[in-house]
């Protein structure tokens, strides 16, 4: 029987994620990748699998601890432990980039939540009985909440001691804080706390069951996360959508001779892969695009690195991969990890590392029609790029109409940083490249 310390494995970028739940107690006979404990992060909950089994003997953490790869989960009696060379180094923990390849894909979890069943009524009054606790008496315990919901609510000015959590052992939710926000804002007899903080009609609340059979649809977890944050990024940021249309006829024929010749090879090349490419070049010429502004408002943080995000459909919702160093890849690389990701991103297997640090955002539409389209930027970016389905049309060369590949763009930028002019630049020069590649490679 050998001790060995189960320590947290390589989970990318983050630090000092939260432990929202822990699975196994002292004592506990506990399997191979059999998971530990789930931690969270403002981007997703993953769960932490033992890379060994044995007998838990002694828990290093505990509910609402901040760990970070390397920290001490537990320590195991592991009887995998004594089967092992006599030569090794005895109660060495797994190297952390093995045990990260041990979190099976699927330890990113999207969680549906129940709608509470409590009436609207009893919400508020709940609330306003604790609003009305005086803050002596309030619980001196930390409330059980996220960092990214800490922030949250001290964005907000929201005390979580006042605020019921309606998550795992009573853990606040993001959901939780909005809705004694709301319950404050309508509060009668309150005027100077939240109440017509923004002049407006109440939101309208209506039973439609008497107009109709109705079915309640919990929102799933990547839209209960995304919406807020889209919500803030169009109120916050001052959105101009330019529109215009890229010639990609020739692109297209290109593309497809290359597919052909490369089809063994088992890569496709797509559009977006050439618009990456596209864009990255627009963005090298243009670098304010490729920028964000910094806390105090006053400055603009210019990217020497070109990470592009691409958002990729998913049954649950939008999510955006990143691919970096768009730069440095050919157009062969770039379309071999946008298969990789949108394949993790529809198995709901993409890490969180894989959704970090893009400079510049991609959102496509092509795949299933339109035309034209406001895309809400991805702060703290600056702009983002939407395409939409390429249709033929007629384009007139001086002596004769011909039929044309078209692709419409649409282009938001942040107003604050970017003025119209230098969006039509952008925009305008986009078209040119997707109009000869010739331009990209030279």
């Amino acid at each position: 029987m050998r001790t060995v310390e189960i320590k947290v494995p390589d989970i990318g970028d983050f630090k000092d994620v939260e432990v929202i739940e822990v699975m196994v107690k002292e004592g506990d006979e506990i399997a191979k990748d059999q998971s530990i404990v789930l931690v969270e992060s403002d981007k997703a909950s993953m769960e932490i699998p033992s890379s060994e089994s044995g007998k838990v003997r002694e828990l290093k953490v505990k509910l609402g601890d901040k760990v970070s790869e390397g920290s001490v989960l537990l320590v195991l009696d592991s009887e995998e432990a004594e089967k092992a060379d006599p030569d090794e180094k005895p109660a060495e923990s797994v190297p952390a980039k093995a045990a990260a390849n041990a979190i099976p894909p699927a330890s990113v979890v999207v969680v549906e939540e129940k709608p509470a069943q409590t009436s609207p009524k009893v919400e508020v009054a709940i609330y306003e009985a604790q609003d009305s606790v005086p803050d002596h008496k309030l619980n001196t315990v930390a409330a059980h909440a996220s960092p990214s919901v800490r922030k949250y609510a001290r964005e907000l000015g929201v005390d979580l001691r006042r605020v019921s959590g309606s998550g795992p052992k009573k853990r606040v939710l993001k959901e939780d804080v909005q809705l004694y926000v709301k319950t404050m804002l309508n509060r009668d007899g309150s005027s100077n706390r939240f109440d017509n903080f923004m002049n407006l009609p109440p939101w309208p609340s209506l039973d439609f069951a008497q107009f109709g059979e109705t079915e309640l649809q919990p929102l799933s977890r990547i839209k209960k996360i995304s919406g807020p944050n889209l919500h803030r990024n169009w109120v916050m940021i001052p959105h101009v959508t330019q529109y215009d249309q890229a010639d990609v006829t020739d692109l297209e024929v290109f593309r497809k001779q290359a597919n052909e010749r490369h089809k063994n090879e088992g890569v496709k090349l797509t559009v977006l892969s050439f618009v990456i490419k596209a864009c990255v070049a627009a963005l090298k010429k243009y670098p304010q695009f490729n920028a964000s502004v910094d806390a105090t408002g006053e400055n603009l943080i210019l990217k020497r690195y070109y990470h592009i995000g691409f958002a990729a459909d998913t049954v649950h919702g939008l999510v955006v991969p990143v691919i970096r160093n768009a730069d440095k890849k050919g157009l062969l690389e770039i379309s071999r990890e946008l298969a990789q990701l949108s394949a993790l991103a529809r198995e709901g297997k993409l890490n969180p590392s894989d959704m970090q640090g893009a400079s510049f955002t991609i959102t496509s539409l092509g795949g299933i029609g339109g035309t034209y389209f406001t895309p809400l930027i991805n702060a703290p970016e600056v702009a983002i790029v939407g395409l939409s389905r390429i249709s033929t049309q007629p384009v007139w060369d001086g002596l004769q109409f011909l039929p044309r590949q078209i692709l419409p763009l649409s282009l938001s930028y942040d107003h604050r940083v970017i003025d119209g002019a230098e969006g039509t630049r952008f925009i305008t020069y986009l078209s040119e490249v997707l109009g000869d590649m010739k331009e990209t490679l030279l």
